[in-house]
């Protein structure tokens, strides 16, 4: 039994038991890939795939079962070999962030240029996407940290720790007639609005708010990130409803803000990480940077924890 073979076995399920896919994917030729697969599956006496003719079409119940085990393996293969990276070079090494856009363009730069100061040498990825992208590069180990309000806590392979908690505002045009009276979802319905994709930065909280008050919202723009959604408000299309920290009355001049926690209540930013994977010491730093209450302690308490749930509670 070899690493080749377990990625492998990995990989085709990754592809949708594309062969082609896989190979492309691990460098190799598709023979290549058939030959480490029946290597194993004889070793192991099962079989682990489901065959029409010379295709793969799925996992056998044995394949279902040995799938977990697979992926624990080559997880704490890649663990290992950060555990020896983290003494051979403490202050070095490569750090991969995804986000969504509201994260990365206001939450994240303060964290950013704070861990730069500290670690000078370690690169910096940022990866950007809705919030299931995140969980999927968390899940792949493309990135070693993910942050964003929605979705996260929904992976029981996701540790989601609490960040922050934030409201929305109601973005307007100076002297627009929301500005005169308080706001309520009556006087707010009467106007198109733009605001953000479902699944992004706390829509649900909106849908659900008009939905509680039998209210039919008229959205006429969606957009995955504020700056987008700032812009057509400035162009007269309608209201904007966006995260409370996306607008800068310094830099937005040409708007107006109102808080709006009132209507769509409290959003929660999280933090997640894959269960089982290894932390450098760098990247409990950078935890602490974007979430000064998530100490290392913290965070490797959360990690040991054998619970199943995804969303841990501090």
């Amino acid at each position: 039994m070899n690493f080749q073979q377990l990625r492998s076995v990995r990989e085709t399920v990754r592809c949708g038991f594309n062969l082609t896919e896989v190979a492309h994917s691990l460098h190799t030729s598709q023979p290549g890939v058939s030959r480490q697969i029946r290597e194993l599956e004889e070793e192991l006496g099962i079989e682990l795939f489901v065959r029409a003719g010379k295709r793969l079409t799925g996992l056998t119940d044995p394949g279902q079962h040995v799938l977990p085990i697979i992926e624990r393996m080559l997880l704490d293969s890649a663990n290992l070999r950060k555990a020896g990276q983290e003494f051979v070079a403490q202050q070095n090494g490569l750090l991969s962030i995804a986000a969504t856009h509201s994260q990365a363009r206001y939450a994240l730069p303060a964290a950013v240029q704070e861990f730069r100061a500290q670690f000078p040498n370690v690169k910096l990825n940022l990866h950007q996407g809705s919030p299931r992208q995140v969980a999927e590069m968390l899940l792949s180990g493309e990135a070693d940290v993910g942050i964003a309000t929605e979705a996260l806590a929904q992976y029981d392979a996701l540790l989601a720790l609490p960040c922050y908690r934030w409201t929305h505002s109601v973005i307007v045009q100076p002297g627009h007639p929301l500005l005169d009276a308080p706001l309520t979802l009556e006087r707010l319905a009467q106007w198109p609005l733009i605001t953000y994709d479902n699944g992004f930065t706390g829509r649900s909280h909106i849908d659900e708010a008009f939905g509680q008050r039998q209210q039919a919202a008229n959205i006429v723009l969606t957009a995955m990130d504020a700056d987008v959604i700032k812009t057509y408000v400035e162009l007269g299309m309608g209201v904007g409803i966006v995260a409370s920290i996306a607008y800068e009355a310094e830099r937005d001049t040409g708007l107006r803000a109102i808080d709006a926690g009132h209507l769509f209540g409290i959003n929660l930013t999280r933090l997640a990480v894959r269960r089982g994977s290894y932390l450098r010491g760098y990247v409990y730093a950078f935890i602490e940077s974007f979430a000064p209450t998530l100490n290392r302690a913290i965070v490797e308490k959360a990690l040991a924890d054998d619970g199943q749930a995804s969303d841990y509670d501090i």
